[in-house]
């Protein structure tokens, strides 16, 4: 997974795999998803990230399972 972030447009671009486009969806006014032919996510845009989506913030936890 990639996270790419344009400053100058406020935009998070979210790649999660590397095959080919085929069809965009607007979820909302500020979120666009992309699909692969079988539809399944490829990446995910967000516009105005900062403000919509705390992308200033963005961390990265593994959780790891817990035998109990």
């Amino acid at each position: 997974m990639k996270i790419r972030y344009f400053s100058d447009t406020d935009t998070a671009l979210i790649e999660f795999s590397n095959v080919p486009v085929f069809e965009t969806k607007e979820i909302s006014e500020n979120l666009y998803i992309d699909l692969d032919e079988k539809g399944n996510l490829v990446s995910m845009t967000i516009e105005h990230a900062k403000e919509k989506a705390g992308i200033s913030e963005v961390s990265f936890l593994q959780m790891e399972k817990t035998s109990t």
